[in-house]
Order: C-alpha cells, then structure tokens, then sequence
C-alpha cells in the first residue's frame, strides 16, 4: 500500500473513532436505459477511491477498529477475461466479506459511500453511517501532496485549454465549435475526462448559469462565458472566464472590471479561518458598490445587500471546495443550517477555510430576463433598482470569472492564475 493511502487511512480512522464496523462501498456500474448493452463510466464514490486509490465496480472496503482494513474486490471471472483482458485485481476477493463479517457477528455495522449491490441485505446503524459520512467528509476537505499535485496538473491542463479556446475564437464559430477546442487541447495536454459538462454561453446565453453549448454563431462584440475543468485521476479543476470577442464595449468593460474587483479581493481572502458566508457577503457588497456606480443600484452597497437585491444579478453562491469531483467535500459545518434568504440559500458550503483546502471563487454579475422582467419584482425593488437603466444592459449576457485557490498557512495560491483575465 502507497504510503499516502495509508496517511488517509489513518486520518479516516482517527476522524471516525468507533468501534463500528465501517463498510464503504465504491458503487457498481449503471446500464445506459434501453437495453443497448452499454454502461455508463464509471465512477467510484470519492470516499472510496480516496481511502483505496483504485477504481473497481463492485468494491468494498472494510474497517474494524481491532483489525484495520481490508480491500475487498469483485472476484475475477471468465468474462472479465474476455471482455476486458483482465488478469488480477487489486484487493481481496469480495467472496470472502461475508466470512469476514460472520466473524464478527453481532456488532453493529455503519455502511458508507455508495451501498446495494454486495452491500445488500446487511443491517447497518442507520445514525451512525449519516454521522460517518459528514466526518470523512470533513477529514477528506484537506488535500495531501498528492492531491495537490494532481490538481495543479489539472489546473495546468485547463489553462491549455482555455487559452485555445480564446484564441479559436473569432466571429463565425459556434459554442459547441468552442467547447470541442477547449476540451480536445485539456486532452493533448495530459487530461484524461472533463470534470463536468462545459458551459459556453455566448450573447444573452452568457446570462444562463449553466448554458449548454449550442449551434448559436459568436457575434462581433459578443461576451463569451466559458467554465470547464479537465480532469485528471478524478482530480478536477473547475475555471470560469468571459471575454469579448472584439473590442470590449465600455458597458463592458465597467461589468467586466467589477466582476474582477471581487474576484481577486475574493482570492486574497481565501485564508485558514475566513468565514465562506461572510466573503461571499464581502464580494456580493463590492458587486453592489459596482451597480450603483453604473446607476443600476440605488443606495448603500451594505444595505442592498441586507435586502439581498445583489441577488438579481448575482444568483449564486461565490463558490465552493474542489477536488476529487467538482464540488468534493461542500457543504455546511454540522449544526449550521441553510439559510432561506433570497440571497443565501444558494451557497454550496458554510464554514470556514483550512490549509489544505482548494476552493473556487467565482463571482459573477448577470442580466437575466426572467428575473428582471419579472412585474412583481420589479414592482418590490422600485426604489432600489433603476429599471430603465437595466432595460439597456439585458442585451449585454452576463460576466463570471472563476479561480482555484489553495488556501495554506500563509497566503492562498492561485492554481489558475495564469489563464488570461482580461476582457
């Protein structure tokens, strides 16, 4: 066993701190519906890729406190053989869990990561595997050096990608033409899947939040809106940039400069301690500084922020933790609930940073129909939003610019610094 499986295993362990029995099951293939023979690919449950560093379907791995752990694997069979060349796995044969767990009748069992399958039938403490859960989750957050390292040739891969992306794009081209660019040079430069489905709004579609790419043509003095993230060994990066095709328009260039504001005030922040909600907060009062500056916002920035009208035009959270998937390890501290604010019940995580954690940060500004040109609202924020000015920026799309940031002892370390910012 790698030496850095056997850290995790014991920062798992000491994270735990039971006398259960802790089974984790990696999950099992997925038929694509309609009998046509096909799987979907697959993918472990991060937990237990991150505690075995294989992934097997069928898998599970097995803890007791008085004996350690055992990797148990899908015997091997003719078919694997023939179908897939097959000649050894990794682990124990999975045959075996069940003597292994008859020896050890009569204590109380929690099933984490993905059940079913071999993990049928068996009895588990139901409270015990929810509190399980939220605990590796929480020893996973922090990143080891070689999570680290994976990310940053994640990161390295997509800023290939993105800077073709730029460059391929010219009046003429679609977004669907965009993304196979982006995605085909992630792939030259070592990227072995797209952590995520691509977006690339162009026009008014850059105002969708996650806008598929479609057969639309870029437009002289189009925003285009681009967010993907290559992926490499399950690790993924996750990157956001809007530029204009052209010569940015002063319109523009003004939401584009504010948007950025907050970016790198937002990544200055990201240091062991910084509270998500409260930066969040932060950015969204400096996106609202920026509209009342362009007349879109009426009042102080504090205050339309406390009425959430940011929200409008900054309809999500300002980002969320990365890594083994592309949320992996969001979510909410235990006991902290999930606010029903207009402007917070989006947030992917609520807590605090630690070293070790990478973390995205991706504000963003948006002019989107149905909420703008919605009566009742515009009716409620009439003293707060000047409508008339907004009617001429709906045209515009929206901008959101993203980062991935290693938060450490001292100062953050932008991983995506290098993919180009500007407009």
């Amino acid at each position: 066993m790698s030496n850095h499986i056997n850290a995790r295993r014991q920062r798992a362990q000491s994270a735990l701190n039971t006398n259960h029995i802790v089974l984790i099951g990696a999950g099992s293939h997925i038929p694509v519906p309609g009998g046509m023979d096909r799987i979907y690919p697959f993918k472990p449950h991060p937990d237990h890729y991150w505690l075995t560093g294989h992934r097997t379907p069928g898998a599970v791995l097995a803890f007791d406190p008085q004996d350690g752990w055992r990797d148990f694997t899908p015997d091997l069979t003719e078919d694997d053989h023939v179908w897939e060349g097959l000649t050894e796995r990794e682990g124990e044969p999975i045959s075996g869990l069940k003597t292994w767990l008859k020896e050890r009748g009569g204590r109380p069992i929690a099933v984490l990561g993905v059940g079913g399958g071999p993990l049928d039938g068996i009895e588990s403490d139901e409270a015990a595997s929810a509190s399980f859960t939220e605990l590796l989750l929480d020893a996973r957050r922090a990143k080891d050096e070689v999570e680290v390292e994976l990310m940053k040739r994640a990161c390295a891969a997509t800023a290939a990608g993105f800077d073709r992306a730029r460059a391929f794009t010219v009046p003429g081209v679609t977004e669907r033409e965009i993304q196979i660019e982006l995605e085909a040079e992630c792939y030259r430069q070592g990227g072995q899947a797209m952590g995520y489905d691509a977006i690339v709004g162009t026009g008014t579609n850059a105002a969708v939040l996650h806008f598929a790419p479609s057969s639309r043509e870029v437009k002289e003095g189009d925003f285009v809106l681009i967010d993907a993230g290559c992926e490499i060994d399950g690790y993924t990066a996750d990157v956001t940039r809007t530029f204009v095709v052209g010569t940015p328009t002063q319109q523009q260039t003004e939401l584009h400069g504010i948007v950025r504001e907050a970016l790198e005030y937002g990544n200055s922040q990201c240091k062991p301690g910084k509270e998500w909600r409260e930066l969040h907060l932060e950015c969204a009062a400096i996106m609202a500084k920026g509209l009342v500056s362009l007349g879109i916002l009426r009042g102080d920035p504090q205050g339309l922020v406390e009425q959430d009208v940011h929200a409008l035009f900054f309809p999500h959270g300002l980002g969320h933790l990365v890594g083994l998937g592309v949320r992996d390890g969001s979510g909410y501290l235990p006991g902290r609930q999930r606010s029903d604010r207009f402007g917070l019940a989006f947030l992917r995580m609520d807590l605090p940073l630690e070293p070790g954690y990478i973390t995205t940060v991706e504000p963003g500004l948006y002019f989107i129909e149905p909420l703008l040109k919605d009566p009742a609202r515009r009716e409620r924020y009439a003293d707060s939003i000047n409508w008339e000015e907004v009617d001429r920026w709906l045209h515009i799309g929206g901008v959101r610019l993203e980062d991935n940031l290693l938060v450490t002892e001292s100062e953050p370390v932008n991983l995506t610094g290098e993919i180009d910012l500007s407009p």
